[in-house]
Order: C-alpha cells, then sequence, then structure tokens
C-alpha cells in the first residue's frame, strides 16, 4: 500500500477538469484522507492547457508532491507536458479518442480507456470525466459507492436520473480499468485513513471566512485573479450576517470606499493583487495620514504589468512595505496556512482598529487558490479588540472647540469617534492637521503628528510572529521563508535531519514591523541562512540583511518561473549551497 498518492487530471480548459479533480477531491476528504491540491490554468476563460494536481496521505501533507503516481489526460498536451513527473512505477490513463501516444522516454505505462464514447453511449460525452474517476477508483481499489454522497451532493438538484447516470459512468469506468489492468487492480490503492472529517478549502475562504469571524460586515473590490474568490464567497455569505458586498469600478474606489465604511463604524475591507494594489497606494497613505483603519488582502501572482495572472510568485514585499509615498505606521502580515489565513485575518481587522493604522494581508496564488484540508478552527481562540472607540457620551465644550480626534497621547493612539457622535465632530483631511483635524503645516505640528503615530507601532500585539522550528542551539543551516513555501521547506527539513544535517527552519508570519527580536538568535546561531522565495531580486533575503546582518552568511534560494518549489527540488538547491 502507498503512503502518499499523487493523482492529475489534465485537459483543455473548460473541458470539465477542475470538476473531476473536485469530485476526486471531495470522495478522498470524506474518506478522511489528507489532502494537497495545485491547480494550473491558463489566462483565459476557456482554452489552454489546464491541470489539478492532487497529492494524498493518511498523514497531514503541505505541499505538492514531487513525482505523479496517476495522470489522466484527456488530450495529448497533457501528456507531453506532464510526463517528465512520471516514474516507471507511475500510470497514465488517456482517453482513446485523441489516439494518445507516450514520449519514448517515458517509463510510466500507458493505459487508452474510451473515457468519451462510453460517456457518449449513457448519454452524452460531459460524462467523461466521471468515466475517468472510475479508472482511478479501480486503480486505488475503492468501491464506487465512495463517491454516491459526492455525485449526490453535486447533481441531486439536476434529478434522480441525472445522479444515476453519473454513478453509472463510473461503474463502467470502473469494470473497463478493471478489465485493462488484470492482476494490477488495486497496485496503487492507499493505505486506510482514520475516516476523520476534515475542512477541505482554498486560502481565500480561510480569508473570507476569517473576515466574517472578526466581524467584517462591509467588502469593497474589483475582481481580480487570485483574489476574487473572497469577493464571490463573501457576496453569497454576508448579505445573510447583514453585511453588503460592492463590485467597485476599480481598486482605487474599492479601497477609499473601505475607508470611508471604517470611518462610518462598518468593520470593512477590500481585497486584490499585485496590479490593484499598485493603484491602491495613495489610498493606503490616506488611510495612514487620516488615521482610519484599514484592511487589505494582496494575493500575490507574478508581475510585473499584467505579468502572469494565473501563475505563482512572491514579489510584491517592497511594494507592500515601501510603496507608499511619505512615511506612515502600517503592518504586513504573511500567513502559511489555512489556519493562519483564518486567524491572521481576525488579528488583521483588531490591529486595524487598536491602531488605526492600514494592515495588509499578504497570501500568494499557491495559498490562495491551493485548496488542503485542515482540521476545524478552535473558533474558542476568537477574540475582537476595537481600541480607543469613544461610547461614552462627550461633555460639551465651553469653547465649541473640535474633538481631539487626533488627540497627542502617550501612546500614540488617539480616541476615535464615529459621525453622528454627540460633541464629536472633527474635521478628517490627507494634509497634514492638528489634533482636531484642521489643516497645519506648522513644523513644530508636523514633528509631533508624525512622532505620534509612529508611537502606535509600540503598542503592536501579534500573536507568533514568526513560526519556528528550531531543534538545535547551533545549527548548520537555518531555512527561512513566508507564505506558501513552509509545506515545502518543512519536507527538506526533515529530510535532511535524517542526512544528519542540523537544520532549522523559521518561517516568517509578521513581515512589517520585521520581527528582528525573534530572527537575531536564530540568524546569529546558524553557520549559514538560506532564505527561500519565490522572486527574481531575493525580496525577503535583502530584508533579512537590512534588519539583522549577516551578509557574508546569508544566501538565496529564488525561483520565478511562475511554479511553485517542490521539496526534491529545494532539497537539491539547499545541498548545493552547503558543499
Amino acid at each position: 500500500m502507498l503512503h502518499q498518492l499523487s493523482w492529475k487530471v489534465g485537459g483543455q480548459q473548460g473541458e470539465g477538469i477542475e470538476s473531476t479533480g473536485e469530485i476526486f477531491s471531495m470522495a478522498m476528504n470524506r474518506l478522511g484522507y489528507h489532502l494537497y491540491g495545485y491547480r494550473h490554468f491558463s489566462s483565459r476563460i476557456k482554452g489552454g492547457h489546464t491541470n489539478n494536481k492532487i497529492t494524498v496521505r493518511p498523514t497531514e501533507v503541505r505541499s505538492i508532491a514531487d513525482d505523479l503516481d496517476i495522470l489522466v489526460a484527456f488530450d495529448q498536451e497533457t501528456i507531453e507536458v506532464n510526463y517528465k513527473e512520471l516514474t516507471e512505477k507511475s500510470i497514465i490513463l488517456a482517453d482513446a479518442k485523441f489516439n494518445p501516444t507516450k514520449p519514448e522516454d517515458s517509463k510510466a505505462p500507458l493505459f487508452i480507456v474510451p473515457f468519451t464514447e462510453i460517456a457518449t453511449e449513457l448519454g452524452t460525452s460531459l460524462m467523461k470525466n466521471m468515466v475517468a474517476i472510475g479508472a482511478t477508483s479501480a486503480l486505488l481499489n475503492l468501491n464506487k459507492e465512495v463517491f454516491q454522497s459526492v455525485v449526490d451532493e453535486i447533481f441531486g438538484r439536476k434529478g434522480e436520473e441525472v445522479v444515476k447516470k453519473n454513478m453509472e459512468a463510473i461503474q463502467k469506468g470502473y469494470d473497463v480499468m478493471t478489465e485493462l489492468l488484470g492482476d494490477r487492480v488495486g497496485e496503487w490503492e492507499l493505505a486506510p485513513a482514520d475516516g476523520k472529517r476534515r475542512m477541505y478549502m482554498i486560502g481565500n475562504d480561510a480569508v473570507a471566512l476569517g473576515a466574517i469571524a472578526a466581524g467584517a460586515r462591509f467588502m469593497a473590490a474589483y475582481p481580480i485573479t487570485p483574489a476574487s474568490e473572497i469577493m464571490e464567497y463573501l457576496i453569497k455569505k454576508l448579505p445573510k450576517l447583514g453585511g453588503a458586498v460592492i463590485q467597485t469600478e476599480d481598486e482605487i474606489a474599492a479601497a477609499t470606499m473601505a475607508i470611508g465604511a471604517n470611518y462610518g463604524g462598518v468593520r470593512s475591507f477590500t481585497a486584490s493583487a499585485g496590479p490593484g494594489l499598485s493603484l491602491m497606494m495613495e489610498s493606503i497613505g490616506l488611510s495612514g495620514m487620516t488615521e482610519q483603519p484599514l484592511v487589505i488582502v494582496d494575493t500575490q501572482r507574478g508581475g510585473p504589468s499584467t505579468g502572469l495572472p494565473t501563475k505563482q510568485e512572491q514579489s510584491d514585499l517592497m511594494a507592500m512595505f515601501y510603496g507608499t509615498h511619505g512615511e506612515i505606521p502600517k503592518v504586513v502580515i504573511a500567513p502559511s496556512t489555512l489556519e493562519e489565513a483564518f486567524f491572521d485575518t481576525i488579528q488583521a481587522f483588531n490591529i486595524a482598529e487598536e491602531l488605526q493604522i492600514p494592515v495588509i494581508i499578504m497570501t500568494d496564488l499557491q495559498l490562495s487558490l491551493g485548496k488542503q484540508t485542515t482540521d476545524p478552527f478552535d473558533y474558542s481562540k476568537i477574540e475582537i479588540r476595537r481600541g480607543k472607540i469613544v461610547e461614552d457620551e462627550i461633555e460639551a465644550n465651553d469653547n465649541k472647540d473640535y474633538f481631539k480626534r487626533y488627540e497627542n497621547t502617550e501612546d500614540g493612539i488617539s480616541p476615535r469617534v464615529f459621525p453622528g457622535t454627540p460633541n464629536g465632530i472633527h474635521h478628517v483631511t490627507g494634509v497634514e492637521h492638528d489634533e482636531t483635524g484642521k489643516p497645519n503645516e506648522a513644523p513644530g505640528n508636523r514633528g509631533t503628528q508624525m512622532d505620534k503615530r509612529f508611537r502606535k507601532l509600540e503598542k503592536l500585539t501579534f500573536d507568533t510572529p514568526v513560526h519556528v522550528n528550531a531543534p538545535h542551539e547551533e545549527a548548520d543551516v537555518l531555512l527561512v521563508g513566508f507564505n506558501s513555501t513552509r509545506g515545502a521547506i518543512e519536507e527538506v527539513q526533515e529530510r535532511l535531519t535524517e542526512e544528519g544535517v542540523k537544520v532549522n527552519h523559521a518561517h516568517i508570519r509578521l513581515l512589517f514591523p520585521f520581527p528582528s527580536k525573534e530572527m537575531a538568535p536564530l540568524v546569529a546561531n546558524a553557520k549559514k541562512v538560506i532564505v527561500v522565495e519565490n522572486n527574481k531580486t531575493s525580496q525577503l533575503a535583502n530584508i533579512l540583511k537590512m534588519n539583522i546582518g549577516g551578509h557574508d552568511k546569508t544566501y538565496s534560494i529564488t525561483k520565478y518561473d511562475g511554479t511553485p518549489f517542490l521539496p526534491r527540488e529545494l532539497e537539491n538547491k539547499v545541498k548545493e549551497l552547503l558543499d
């Protein structure tokens, strides 16, 4: 039996490839397996190669598998693009419709299965994916009943006959594949799972759910890959909670509308990707200057310009740190797991309101769109903190002066009032201002207000700024990363440890302000520091050196071709630097 199965389905976009992967993974999830899925897709609505690679284990999995055990191909391009991931122990299942062939250097056997023909005989070629699911179940020695609840859920609203036909397609695929395999049936059978039900979601779903749990009731956004699922999720959910989602004309409007809603007292936010974040930069500065809370989700993708809209990259760090003109206090958070994406979103809203600053939740395409299993979140850990909101009655001022909305307090955090609060009238402007908000460009006032705004960061509290797995007081190497590289780094740490290398791992969760206090001793106690990131210019490595030092022993492993790191690939690069 296999401890890990790597399964991939591929074909042309718009032909049901995504739904095939979804049906397979939903069934495996309901059996209690852990899954990690990553979808490759083109920057177009229909056409172009797409595939969905799903790693399945009885134990936790957080990265894409190095190799591929089963490849289900609905066209020849799928074989040509993906066959190099196959080994001699793998198998190719290809639709007979396109007369498939395999490259001469492929060691994996090719099985030609009449997916489309069987589906057409059953009534429609659209069911070819269900035939492929049935063929897969023969390889894994799965009972077709495993898929019954999934088919009921997906097709039940279309009637009993549709459900029956789809289950029949699965059975036909199973029967044909069983006959073709002979005594190889069940050769790819997985070790049994624990049967425990887990959530199965993408990172965007975890962020959206975190926003709801945080009390957000308004979202303004413009659709953009790979952030759109956050908006789509909340369009369905927020109205049920008395909230609303507005699709704006552009990202500038989205950010300013979120600022306005926060000013009105509603927890609000927006989400976008690199191009949209570029448009929001002036608004982020407005949030900082007017001290209005603003939460922004940045789902990183390949840039610059339109770049690689549907591909993995982590190249927005410098832009998020330093993109705004002038200087404002802000916070940048980088979750690396579904659980962190959920709870860090809640933290972001708390920090934004407590410190009255913009907070950016930075994810990347692999985390945003990669679908994973996770245990249910512990909702008892949720805490809502809204900061210095004035709820008591404000005494009238004999001089009829404006309310000191930007009062120069000891901690830098001024009292905040919502519109309509009696005796709370004040002025709000992006121009430098005095304590009541009235424009004031005097040098003394400028220094006072600037210092006041930055003093707020001294009150920042953040749970676990760095995820640390450092079993060695003195390490041969410290591996450093952020966002979705965590799973691959963890696997490499395990493999190198088995070979006797002393490996520590630090995954940075609070990027800005940089957690120097937590990182400094880890860097000091490592012979070499290797920073792993999906960009060209080693942005995180440069930030690490700016804040900690260690220039003479800090090295970079970068990847910027639009694909995530695979564990073996990363392991080999680390070994090269250790030699």
